[in-house]
């Protein structure tokens, strides 16, 4: 086992990652930028190196800095949890290369499941269903493109084959509307991801958003931990989960899950990862895998007791996991609302000092967050500032949790998106379950009319 982790992220992740390396005994670096400077991890770490001024293409995207970081503070393992870094494959290469385990897949792994069309290619291969579209990059014949698109039916969706994050796609209903549509997408992917590269696909009409998460150790061993409803989102951005999805066959499931820890086998992946899938009329649908652990990851370890983060560190070590399928036991539902640092319905940023922090508890309630009582939301990054996640015998009875440990939540200084969480958890849709990807911009349209 390590004696000591870098850890190249901020926030809560940093946080969450700081407290598993304690929990294992192993002590750890936190790098931050000058933003980050009054953060509650950076307090709490056995060493902290600062890496550069608050832009995050200065600090925490600044390779040769946190790779530097290690070196000087001895560290031997660097954990780069989600976002920034955590899905470049170039880093990850950095980083084993300068001597260091990288706590997440092999940069071969990363590079293929991060081209979209090589993933899909992959899975294909590996037996996982995945959405009909084109059968790699599309080519540069425009009579070609309009074949491909009449073959897989209207409406498409156009998708950057290096893209991420629910950037890079544009819809295409008609015929007449589809060339532009390739060319601008085209353009967009160069200009954002360096990749031109487009791919196309059926686009669904009212899918459900359903991802399986994954452990894979470097001896073989590949297990699935069950499957999360992330389907209430805005503009593509998660904002709440739960596991299990309500409402989906268990045969179906445990189908789906089967195959994507036999896709890992074959992959040769090694770490966390999940399969993200659009779930229609009881059909899956790959769409991507992400390469590292997610913002949800808490829900999954609320049902089945496995600390994800814990098993990255172990993997990453090289010993085998600590459990076989047969032994992964599913129990109650867990929801998960991401607390972010913005007007709950215009979505605009709000940054600055928080002046009064305060956390909900009780049976069955966790808060995963950086945040406390006078520190300051920088400007700089990702709005969001937290996690409450709660756990339930039942859905029913997580949802009564989610609600009261919402109204015990105060956050004063700065605007978060909790009045919007506090609805939606009295929402007739919601509480029914089963809602689509589109749900909650219907739900915010409709408001708005109000």
């Amino acid at each position: 086992m390590f004696k000591k982790i870098l850890i190249a992220n901020r926030g809560e992740i940093a946080l969450r990652v700081q407290r598993a390396c304690r929990e294992l005994g192993i002590q750890t670096v936190v790098v931050y930028s000058e933003a980050d400077r009054e953060a509650k991890y950076v307090r709490l770490a056995d060493e902290a190196v600062c890496i550069g001024p608050a832009p995050s293409a200065q600090s925490y995207l600044h390779m040769p800095a946190i790779i530097s970081a290690a070196e000087v503070t001895d560290a031997e393992a660097i954990h780069p949890g989600y976002g920034f870094l955590s899905e470049n494959a170039d880093f990850a290469e950095r980083v084993e290369k300068s001597g260091f385990a990288f706590i997440g897949p092999r940069p071969d792994s990363i590079r293929l499941m991060g081209d979209k069309v090589s993933a899909k290619q992959a899975m294909i291969r590996s037996g996982v269903p995945c959405v009909p579209g084109s059968e790699g990059a599309l080519p540069d014949d425009p009579r070609e493109i309009t074949r491909i698109a009449r073959s897989i039916g209207y409406p498409v969706i156009i998708k950057a084959a290096g893209g991420g994050g629910g950037r890079g796609m544009r819809v295409v209903h008609t015929e007449a509307a589809l060339l532009n549509a390739v060319t601008m997408t085209r353009s967009e992917a160069g200009a954002a991801f360096g990749n031109p590269a487009v791919y196309m696909e059926k686009f669904l009409l009212q899918p459900r958003h359903i991802e399986i998460q994954v452990l894979a150790d470097t001896h073989g061993g590949a297990l699935w931990l069950g499957e999360r409803d992330c389907s209430m989102q805005r503009r593509h951005q998660k904002i709440l989960e739960e596991a299990p999805a309500p409402g989906i066959p268990r045969r179906l499931i445990e189908r789906i899950g089967t195959r994507c820890a036999d896709a890992c086998k074959k992959i040769n992946y090694r770490g966390a990862g999940t399969f993200e899938f659009l779930y229609e009329n009881g059909e899956f649908y790959f769409i991507e895998m992400n390469t590292r652990v997610q913002v949800e990851h808490p829900v999954t370890e609320l049902i089945t007791g496995v600390d994800i983060v814990v098993e990255q560190i172990r993997i990453a070590a090289g010993e085998k996991l600590g459990l076989r399928q047969r032994g992964v036991q599913f129990n109650g539902h867990a929801i998960e609302c991401r607390i972010n640092a913005e007007d709950p319905y215009k979505f605009t940023p709000s940054p600055g000092r928080i002046s009064m922090w305060h956390t909900p508890g009780g049976p069955g309630v966790r808060v995963d967050s950086h945040a406390y009582t006078n520190y300051f939301v920088p400007p700089n990054y990702d709005s969001m500032i937290g996690k409450i996640i709660v756990h339930g015998a039942t859905r029913e009875q997580a949802i009564a949790r989610m609600r009261i440990a919402l109204s015990e939540m105060v956050v004063d200084g700065i605007q978060t998106n909790i009045p919007l969480h506090r609805e939606l958890m009295v929402d007739a849709r919601f509480t029914e379950g089963g809602t689509s990807i589109h749900y909650l911009e219907e739900y915010l349209a409709a408001r708005h009319q109000d």
